[in-house]
């Protein structure tokens, strides 16, 4: 147990011991920070944990206040996590279901996977296509075969060069769209039985591959304003022989958080101490609302040990599925296993992209997708802020186009996804992010359409629906 963990666990027991009046203000930061020993950061986070399980609630400029009902103790629902264990993942019917009800024609996509279409300049892409189609050779059938086309992994380089980060060519492997790339890393170093870490709440599609290559999973939590729980990995580390972890560092999905560049280089130096390759998923980093791209883990990589996956399908062309893998000393197992089962992304498709790199504009239609998702963030958080309960647990994603929230309450989210569903409303619900089903009092929404009136109803509709009885769960 870590030690923000132990600490909300004390406070907690003096809560509902009765020890703390309902109602009356907890101990200030300050005084917690004097009477236990411990950083700003260790009790920042047990109050958030003791928000999180409803046993307090904040007050702006005010502090933390026990909440109503908090001094009746309402079972394992609000315990401290046990250390992660291993388990097998059983997942995907889960997310097919949510998956498939969220294609209904005419729905509200809050719980897509994609921003709206709208957003990319599909007609000049197509002009790129059709002119780099036209000056295809005949020996690109053989010549691009994996690791992919010259022209375009030379694109990606100079990418990662605009980063600062020297990326070798040869070490870029073109995917079908970053899924492909996350699998076949994932493959490249696994065998069934070995245990994977991932994030929880984490991407499904992690869970999906995990499952599919009978692996099993140790969950590594992580908040939605701090990030992975780096002390929860180093212990894993220490508990179960994990072979690879898979992360996401920028904008994770679902709960939108970006790991500080503190902690990305202590996630490298403490994976390289233990010889663990981390596959990074960064299919967000483009989509940054600061400055510059956050740096990915890859930058702090001196071992070769990083897979650091990328894909144009969230920035530039979902439909073209183009992905990569910078795959570091694996890059010759990734490469085989590319050879072995799908053979070659398209390659009129990889010229085109490639063409449009160069000619293009895309740092220009960058910016302008940027500044569209950043427009839309602050009408959901408007939103959110007039339809949905008070006590809402958000982080305040700096990029990306999903947010996630975890409500007060005891809600069944399938329930509410269920009803919502019957109302023209998508939303992915917190258990398909979670290998145990996790995560009931949370749900992801998208912010990547263009912001109307309609999703503006969908999302009083679903503060409405928070109050019905069935999706409210008994504690």
């Amino acid at each position: 147990m870590t030690r923000y963990e132990s600490l909300a666990s004390a406070m907690a027991e003096e809560i509902r011991s009765g020890s703390i009046a309902i109602g009356s203000r907890m101990p200030s930061l300050r005084q917690v920070i004097a009477q236990h020993g411990v950083s700003q950061s260790t009790a920042s986070r047990a109050y958030y944990l003791l928000e999180e399980w409803g046993l307090v609630r904040a007050q702006e400029r005010s502090g933390y206040y026990v909440a109503p009902g908090a001094g009746i103790d309402s079972g394992s629902r609000h315990r401290a996590p046990s250390p992660a264990e291993t388990s097998k993942v059983d997942i995907s019917d889960l997310v097919f279901s949510v998956l498939d009800a969220a294609k209904r024609p005419g729905i509200v996509p809050l719980g897509s996977a994609f921003p709206s279409p709208h957003l990319f300049p599909l007609p000049r892409l197509a002009k790129s296509l059709a002119h780099a189609a036209r000056l295809i050779s005949p020996w690109s059938t053989v010549v691009d075969l994996p690791p992919g086309n010259e022209h375009l992994r030379r694109q990606i380089a100079l990418r990662y060069m605009g980063m600062g980060i020297s990326q070798p060519m040869e070490e870029i492997v073109v995917t079908n769209g970053a899924l492909e790339a996350l699998n076949l890393c994932l493959t490249a170093v696994t065998r069934p039985g070995d245990v994977v870490a991932v994030e929880s709440p984490g991407f499904y599609a992690a869970l999906q591959a995990i499952e599919r290559l009978d692996l099993r999973a140790v969950e590594i939590p992580v908040d939605p304003v701090t990030g992975l729980d780096l002390d929860a990995l180093s212990a894993a580390l220490d508990k179960h022989p994990i072979r690879a972890c898979w992360f996401m560092t920028n904008f994770q999905n679902p709960t939108g958080v970006t790991l500080s560049l503190e902690k990305k280089k202590a996630l490298v130096e403490l994976l390289a101490k233990h010889e663990i390759p981390l596959i990074e998923d960064d299919v967000y980093g483009e989509l940054h609302f600061q400055a510059e791209y956050p740096l990915p883990a890859l930058a702090f990589d001196h071992k070769g040990l990083v897979m650091h996956c990328g894909s144009f399908s969230k920035t530039l062309a979902p439909g073209y599925r183009i992905g990569w893998a910078s795959a570091g000393r694996f890059t010759d197992r990734v490469q085989k296993l590319k050879l072995m089962t799908t053979l070659s992304a398209s390659i009129p498709v990889q010229a085109g992209i490639a063409d449009y790199l160069q000619h293009g504009g895309y740092d220009r239609h960058l910016r302008k997708v940027r500044n569209a998702l950043r427009a839309q963030l602050r009408e959901m958080e408007t939103s959110i802020r007039r339809w949905m309960p008070q006590g809402v647990r958000r982080a305040h994603p700096t990029g990306g186009y999903f947010i996630w929230l975890e409500f007060p309450e005891p809600i069944d989210a399938m329930e509410l996804h269920r009803l919502a569903i019957e109302r023209g409303i998508s939303l992915a619900p917190g258990p398909i992010f979670s290998a145990t089903h996790a995560f009931e009092n949370c749900i992801r929404l998208n912010y990547g359409h263009p912001w109307t009136p309609h999703i503006d109803d969908a999302m009083r509709s679903l503060g409405t629906l928070l109050v019905h009885p069935s999706v409210r769960r008994a504690t």
